[in-house]
């Protein structure tokens, strides 16, 4: 079968083999769906031809015919106004149908993936042997936290995302002077929760931003991308710094082949949002998995067919 995911700023593809568990061909790309609805509420007409001309080359590289496809998409179609007619032109323009789906089924679907991955890497990284974890998912129009227990999930949604706090506050300096207030519901859900239920173990991050990181610790750029080899990578909060710094310091053609095409700007919004997690949370190092919402996606379905 084959999972789509239609974010905030990418369409993430993946084919996922129901009899054997294992995952095939993938396919990613910069749609920036979000693009201006900070300033006018709406998906662009611009960014549905942007979705339908990817959709149409997804199709080049996965065989759309064969398979039953699920389709879903998250907080900017949530949050226009505009969102039934634009999924209705993307519906008559590509034939795939998409369901938008909630915060905390977002959530869910996202925390099946991740802890399906962490199982297959206890047996190869030491790193990922815990109880306990907050997942973070950081995406392009909102971050989930999820709080998992072995008995007990505690999740919620956030309307903070690289691109819409990006386009909304312009530059670093002032996103960094925002972001304790702009996250401080954050902090008071994740104090809640630990007192709650007590302290986690580990924090695992996903989503662009984490996976952007790790692959520059890694020495990948956006071409030469390696899911396996990001997965289980631990990051250090200083080392946000330090990539942070590098990035800016890096002339901008050279940044373009680091991050991908228009993604420079945005990954360095995500980095401040990504380093305040830590500190709100009282962590001082995470783990990167690269399977989220796609992934998720695509093993609920198998699941329930």
């Amino acid at each position: 079968m084959i999972a789509i995911d239609l974010g905030s700023n990418t369409l993430r593809v993946i084919q996922l083999d129901c009899q054997s568990g294992v995952f095939g061909t993938s396919f990613e790309t910069i749609v920036k769906t979000a693009d201006g609805l900070v300033q006018t509420g709406i998906i662009s007409s611009e960014a549905v031809e942007r979705v339908v001309s990817a959709i149409n080359e997804a199709k080049q590289h996965i065989d759309f015919s064969t398979d039953k496809i699920y389709a879903v998409t998250t907080e900017a179609i949530r949050r226009a106004s505009n969102s039934t007619a634009v999924l209705a032109q993307i519906k008559e323009d590509t034939g795939i149908p998409f369901e938008i789906i909630s915060g905390e089924k977002e959530a869910a679907l996202t925390l099946s993936a991740v802890e399906y991955r962490l199982e297959q890497l206890k047996g190869e990284k030491n790193n990922c042997n815990f109880s306990t974890f907050v997942l973070v998912d950081i995406g392009g129009g909102s971050t989930e936290l999820i709080f998992h227990y072995p008995d007990q999930t505690v999740t919620q949604s956030f309307p903070v995302g690289i691109v819409t706090v990006a386009q909304q506050y312009e530059t670093l300096e002032r996103i960094d002077e925002v972001l304790p207030v702009l996250m401080e519901e954050m902090m008071h859900f994740s104090q809640s929760v630990v007192s709650q239920y007590g302290k986690i173990d580990a924090l695992i991050a996903t989503a662009g931003t984490p996976t952007t990181v790790a692959a520059m610790k890694l020495g990948q750029d956006y071409a030469t991308y390696n899911p396996a080899l990001v997965n289980g990578t631990s990051l250090k909060i200083q080392e946000l710094d330090y990539y942070l710094k590098m990035l800016l310091a890096t002339p901008f053609e050279e940044r373009e082949v680091m991050v991908g095409v228009g993604r420079s700007d945005l990954i360095a919004a995500g980095i401040l949002i990504f380093r305040q997690l830590f500190v709100l949370l009282g962590m001082k190092e995470c783990i990167v998995i690269d399977d989220g919402l796609r992934e998720g996606v695509a093993l609920n379905k198998c699941y329930e067919d």
